[in-house]
């Protein structure tokens, strides 16, 4: 029997110039961000489907807190509703920039409890708060489930997504602004998505270039400060220009990236790699098994037994040493990997030898 280890690795090969791109896609206004929102509350009209209160006994308490509310007092004495159409549940939201009162937002509700489906429940009042504590939206209503669960007499059960999660959409009314700096100070500030001085430089660059020398003035590899007008309309209207002024971003740094999980390399097209002489063969293990049955001699009392016999063998193919040119192209990069011989499978092998010896001008990233 023969044993070869075999690792399937995918070549993307990046070619292609850095386009020009927006500027609203290559940044984002400072400030000018999405808050989470996030709050506790009871899911009620289940089909006996919510949680088992004897072991969750907050369920309980939450239910006994809110029906206080309405003057309504249970007995005294540890009384157990044992309530199956009730679940506790948490609550998150997004809050978008500059959203108003009054303005609804989409909310998602998963079970904290071991309830097994929320499936027609009804999310009742509750507020959202965000990271300061502070109430920021009010949600309620009738809950959309897209998991399904399903049980027969005998155990057996069936589940479809998740059924213990489901969402409401503009179920959160918003009850309070989130103050941003867009509209404070005399100017605003670009944050780029990727951090590089080259794109920071051109972008300040091509802003002076359609609005005015001297309006745009880069901080650093991320942050470009932006002269505006102090008139909130004229600030919309200019910030909405800035947007979408072109820009030719920075080239991406020389990077080979390894995905051990699904075994796929992707090189860029500014990987080099020096002089290098390289040393590839492929090792293989032969184990044979093998039965023989050893007979005891004439007139003897011994017994016929049946021994096993095994024969392994170590052979090293291809075991030469080549020499790898410098590559001044992504091509000739892959033309020498090819002359070496190498399959997909020492790829990453030989990518990680070539990065040790200090002969692969790239930074390998495995992930």
């Amino acid at each position: 029997m023969m044993y070869k280890i075999l690792v399937a690795i995918t070549l993307v090969l990046l070619t292609g110039t850095a386009s020009a791109e927006r500027i609203k896609d290559l940044s984002h206004l400072a400030g000018v961000r999405d808050n989470q929102l996030v709050g506790y509350g009871l899911v009620v009209g289940l089909d006996g489907s919510g949680d088992q209160t004897s072991q969750t006994p907050f369920t309980v308490q939450s239910l006994q807190n809110m029906l206080q509310q309405f003057g309504i007092t249970l007995p005294a004495g540890g009384t157990d509703p044992q309530l199956k159409n009730v679940a506790a549940v948490a609550v998150h939201a997004t809050l978008p920039a500059f959203a108003k009162v009054g303005q609804t937002i989409d909310v998602t509700v998963s079970s904290i409890g071991n309830a097994k489906s929320l499936r027609g429940g009804s999310l009742l009042m509750m507020p959202l708060k965000g990271a300061d504590g502070r109430v920021y939206a009010m949600a309620q209503g009738d809950l959309l489930v897209s998991g399904l669960n399903a049980s027969g007499s005998d155990g057996s059960s069936v589940t479809v997504n998740i059924p213990s999660v489901g969402s409401i959409p503009n179920g959160a009314t918003v009850e309070r602004v989130v103050r941003n700096p867009f509209l404070t100070g005399d100017s605003i500030t670009l944050n780029l998505n990727r951090s590089d001085f080259t794109t920071a430089t051109r972008l300040a660059q091509a802003i002076n270039r359609t609005v005015g020398s001297g309006i745009a003035h880069p901080l650093d590899a991320v942050s470009i400060r932006v002269s505006a007008p102090h008139d909130p309309s004229q600030r919309v209207a200019f910030a909405s220009m800035v947007e979408n002024i072109v820009v030719e971003p920075g080239e991406a740094a020389a990077r080979v990236i390894i995905n051990s999980r699904t075994g796929t390399v992707v090189i860029g097209d500014k990987v080099r790699i020096l002089p290098a002489a390289v040393s590839h063969g492929s090792l293989v293990v032969t184990v044979t098994e093998a039965t023989q049955v050893s007979q005891p001699g004439a007139f003897s009392s011994g017994t016929t037994a049946v021994t096993g016999k095994s024969d392994v063998d170590v052979k090293q193919e291809g075991d030469h040493m080549f020499l790898i040119d410098s590559g001044v192209t992504l091509q000739d990069v892959v033309d020498a990997v090819n002359r070496v011989g190498a399959t997909p499978a020492d790829l990453v092998s030989i990518l990680q030898a070539l990065k040790g010896a200090g002969a692969l001008r790239a930074e390998l990233i495995v992930i």
